[in-house]
């Protein structure tokens, strides 16, 4: 990530609609610098990369440090690809990629990712990059005005990239 990457992340915060059903309402669009100056975006608790799609920033891959007990922890990961990009199979490869990414360079069992119900194509993707349908989170989710189901979907360091 490069410091032009930020009007990007700046745009995710401004325009509503811009990540699809992941839109929370205004935000603050000075974060985005505030983070990257502090550490570039790659912390101890998680970070973000660009999708780099032939030298365009296509959009981004995150994750963050989650934990169920106070012994170990694992990474919850998430993308967002800008609308033109979509659709076009690169949001499976880099969120393949980045698992691989943090099964080299962490210790995690477990890698999740939660979606929408009506999000079919990160369903679908989700299960090429090698993940697993686990269930039904209920009311997770504030959003649209209302309380909102969602799925999680985990990869565990040993699962089969596509397990179809």
């Amino acid at each position: 990530m490069t410091e032009a990457d930020l009007a990007m992340f700046r745009r995710y915060l401004l325009e509503p609609g811009l990540v699809g059903l992941d839109w929370r309402g205004f935000h603050d669009a000075q974060e985005p610098a505030r983070r990257f100056a502090k550490d570039g975006f790659l912390g101890p608790d998680g970070g973000r990369l660009i999708v780099d799609v032939d030298g365009v920033a296509a959009g981004n891959v995150a994750w963050r440090k989650g934990s169920y007990t106070p012994s170990s922890y694992y990474w919850e990961i998430g993308i967002v690809l800008l609308p033109e990009w979509r659709g076009k199979g690169f949001g499976w490869r880099a969120q393949a990629m980045l698992c691989d990414y943090l099964f080299e360079h962490t210790p995690v069992q477990r890698i999740q990712a939660g979606t929408h119900p009506e999000n079919t194509a990160e369903q679908r993707a989700l299960e090429k990059a090698g993940f697993q349908l686990e269930g039904v989170i209920r009311a997770c989710e504030f959003r649209a005005g209302q309380w909102r189901d969602g799925l999680l979907y985990s990869r565990l360091r040993d699962d089969p990239l596509n397990p179809q």
